[in-house]
């Protein structure tokens, strides 16, 4: 098939974390070596629509169903549109998503990513829907092609799957336990990524600090790190997400020696009270945890450090709260990610008492508001700083109003700058996405700094790249994609990767 005009059309929602966004883009990829091709108008035209669920919060379901329950029109009046739903909350409830929502085509699990086209043409062909949910991973996500969702920064999975067993997280059921890649594929995959001209990759996994266990190095994380460092043209390194019990000496010595690894840290705190995290089965305690971002920040002075925290789980009393309270003001957390606890049936503290809402949401509010006012004054102490962003691939305007253009700096706070009109006399340079800009930051707020530095002659650099390059290349080829797929609305790479390596195609499907 080579006409474009005449391929079935797919759009690929996601619905959740940083792996169930890793897992869409190989969706996305399977699809497009199977002759499909993005939607541009998104979920209203496509032929296929993917929807890749998280099963983490309470709310999953009801986000699964009202997506299916706005789909459901769209089926009536295009009977031949069909929709699969994949991913955790698949995993979970298998055949009672085709019981709530008949209209549904196809349901597969977090372990057979792989078989999504072929349930496709299946239940074309039967007439009927296709439930396949396998119980143990069949074949490794990063293995599968893959169609990114923005040109400068990829996604790298290390592993998949979690050994630990928290007594709130539903997580190793749905992922299984952990699978580890070998570092040898990892670097291919990253290279091949560079090579498209990618200048950030973020590695994935559920632990990374347990990664290497199952081959027998328990330093193998570190090394990765190291290694990654050695690839030219990698300008950043990130990672997410790291516990506690696991973080060693050498991954911030790693952190601190490899140059192009960020000084960003998300590591989850979840509770500052011993007690609970006992109950939570977190194998650390708030002192340990304390001593780790001491020692990350000894090494690391600008590193900005976020987390998450979950309120009220089962017989937390206000004095553990106070705990919590206690820890994230000695943190100093950039930001962090808080939620009340929600309970999941299937884990141990699904049969726990719960905390009474009213006072849940009591804790929920000062924890909040506790975290803002840190957050702006951290934020604070970066105005008159000047910092290299990165241009996200989206452009990023940050309203109608302004010329300001968004960027992460390396400790990966959002950045809004102004671009002037001239610099020393002639035209300023526009940045591309996945160009390096460098400016001084001018003002902050809880979430976000603005850098209008230049428009008063303050410092206004633009450092073009080869992400950049790839952008202008794939906007000019227009390979751009719509706002309901799983991108960003940036221009998607040449072609997929596979195993680390980059496969050969002849056009568009």
């Amino acid at each position: 098939m080579t006409d474009t005009a005449a391929s079935p059309t797919y759009v690929v929602r996601t619905l959740g974390c940083q792996m169930n966004v890793h897992d869409s883009e190989r969706m996305a990829g399977l699809l497009e070596d199977a002759g499909y091709s993005a939607a541009h108008e998104g979920a209203d035209e496509a032929d296929i629509v993917v929807i890749n669920t998280c099963a983490v919060r309470e709310n999953a379901a009801s986000r699964l169903y009202g997506n299916l329950g706005l789909l459901a029109a769209k089926k009536k009046s295009n009977p031949a549109m069909q929709i699969a739903v994949g991913g955790c909350l698949a995993q979970k409830d298998r055949g009672t998503i085709v019981e709530k929502a008949p209209w549904v085509d196809v349901v597969f699990g977090t372990h057979n990513i792989d078989v999504l086209p072929v349930l496709l043409e299946r239940a074309r062909h039967n007439a009927e829907a296709q439930v396949e949910i396998e119980e143990t991973l069949k074949t490794f996500p990063s293995t599968l092609p893959s169609r990114r969702d923005q040109i400068a920064s990829g996604w790298v999975s290390i592993s998949v799957g979690c050994n630990n067993t928290c007594t709130f997280c539903i997580v190793p059921s749905l992922r299984g336990k952990e699978r580890d890649r070998r570092p040898g594929q990892i670097l291919a995959e990253v290279q091949a990524l560079v090579s498209q001209g990618a200048v950030e990759v973020t590695l994935l996994g559920q632990n990374v600090n347990s990664y290497g266990v199952e081959f027998g190095d328990r330093g193998a994380f570190a090394k990765l790190l190291r290694a990654c460092g050695e690839i030219e043209g990698l300008e950043r390194v990130r990672f997410t997400s790291p516990h506690p019990a696991a973080f060693t000496d050498d991954v911030i010595e790693a952190m601190a020696e490899t140059p192009n690894v960020m000084p960003s840290l998300h590591m989850p705190l979840q509770s500052g009270s011993d007690a609970v995290l006992r109950a939570m089965r977190r194998s650390y305690r708030s002192a340990k945890f304390l001593g780790i971002l001491d020692k990350v920040r000894a090494a690391m002075p600008d590193a900005a450090i976020t987390t998450d925290i979950i309120v009220g789980f089962p017989g937390e009393t206000e004095e553990d709260f106070q705990e919590t309270m206690r820890v994230v003001d000695a943190s100093r957390f950039s930001s962090a990610f808080t939620f009340q606890y929600s309970p999941r049936p299937g884990t141990p503290s699904y049969e726990m008492p719960e905390v009474p809402k009213e006072i849940l949401q009591d804790r929920f509010d000062r924890l909040l508001e506790l975290q803002e006012r840190i957050s702006l004054e951290e934020n604070q102490r970066q105005v008159g700083r000047t910092v290299e962003l990165m241009v996200l691939d989206h452009g990023g305007r940050k309203d109608s109003d302004s010329d300001r253009l968004s960027g992460r700096a390396p400790d990966n706070r959002l950045v809004h700058f102004t671009v002037p009109a001239e610099v020393e006399g002639r035209p300023a340079d526009v940045p591309r996405p996945g160009d390096m800009v460098t400016v001084d930051v001018t003002y902050a707020a809880p979430h976000h700094l603005v850098a209008d530095s230049a428009i008063g002659g303050g410092t206004y650099a633009v450092r073009r790249t080869r992400a950049g390059e790839a952008w202008e290349h794939g906007s000019s080829d227009d390979h751009s994609h719509g706002g309901d797929s799983c991108g960003t609305g940036a221009p998607a790479p040449a072609g997929p990767v596979s195993l680390g390596l980059p496969t050969i195609r002849v056009g568009r499907p």
